[in-house]
């Protein structure tokens, strides 16, 4: 059973906001994740090999995330919110709790711009309050004239492949149920892409599968997609590094020798590897007709009639 406790704030102001997801502010309802990930870069040995038996419930979110968005818009302080980055929003225990939907409606009511980055379907329950954040949000100065929207949702990918999927997120939705709530957001003409993040050596970079990836997330017609390379981090048991290896050398245990040498000097692939890597993104953005930017999306969204 997941943990009840309370939390002093809930609402973090980044320091700057990221090009990539355009956070001013994050918020994370729950600590941990059941989806259980295993390159997942909140790992350690504090967290245990199951995130899950770590998982918290921060029962006083709720109360104090409308005080604190009550002083901000106050002041002026409009900013977008990423739900989450610390954990993901719609974990199974938020069918009980509905703590991410209390918080849209405190949003909402606040009038602040929301960023959802998920890999679960759940989300699509809340398509209700997300349409009015979407009509309703103040922007920021700089940022209203180029994404023209208050609501932005990002699924996050690392294959498409359920198989693959089992064994690097076996607490997670499958990426088939993933799509076709990518597929139901586009619908809905929510500013909605995909955070290909990361793509993993050998597995889901081959160009086989990336053809696959890219050719799916243009016939969808996603607004963009972010691609990025795996990071794993630590020795210790329950580490992201240590955990991906496991499963290497379970799984694919053809692949172990290069991902030793791959991570063998540190926590992110070689250079020479992130550059081949980051050229072949442009070429396949290019290819299939994709925005690797979300500003960039929503101004080609606002060019097209209404659907």
């Amino acid at each position: 059973m997941p943990r009840e406790v309370e939390v002093k704030s809930i609402l973090n102001k980044t320091k700057k906001r990221d090009s990539w997801f355009l956070d001013d502010y994050s918020v994370n309802l729950y600590s941990s994740c059941s989806f259980n990930c295993l390159y997942c870069y909140i790992r350690g040995s504090k967290y245990g090999s199951n995130l899950e038996e770590s998982l918290s419930i921060k029962t006083n979110a709720i109360e104090l995330l409308d005080k604190q968005l009550s002083n901000r818009a106050k002041k002026g302080q409009y900013g977008i919110i990423v739900l989450s980055s610390a954990t993901d929003p719609y974990l199974q225990i938020e069918k009980r709790y509905e703590l991410t939907r209390k918080a849209l409606e405190v949003i909402l009511k606040h009038r602040f711009p929301v960023h959802i980055i998920t890999k679960s379907n759940l989300i699509e329950r809340d398509f209700d309050l997300l349409n009015k954040i979407n009509e309703k949000a103040i922007l920021p100065e700089d940022l209203q004239t180029s994404l023209g929207r208050g609501a932005i949702i990002s699924f996050s990918f690392s294959t498409l492949d359920d198989k693959v999927a089992r064994i690097f997120e076996p607490g997670a939705p499958p990426p088939s149920e993933r799509l076709k709530s990518l597929e139901r957001s586009l619908k809905q003409d929510f500013l909605s892409g995909v955070s290909l993040m990361p793509l993993l050596p050998f597995i889901s970079d081959t160009k086989e599968h990336l053809n696959v990836l890219f050719s799916t997330f243009s016939q969808l017609k996603a607004d963009y997609v972010l691609p990025a390379t795996i990071t794993l981090f630590g020795d210790s048991k329950a580490d992201s590094k240590t955990l991906v290896l496991n499963a290497i050398r379970k799984h694919y245990p053809h692949l172990e020798k290069k991902y030793l040498n791959y991570f063998a000097q540190g926590s992110e692939m070689p250079f020479y590897y992130r550059d081949a890597f980051y050229k072949k993104m442009q070429e396949l953005l290019k290819q299939y007709e994709l925005s690797n930017s979300i500003l960039e999306a929503a101004e080609q969204k606002k060019k097209r009639p209404n659907k």
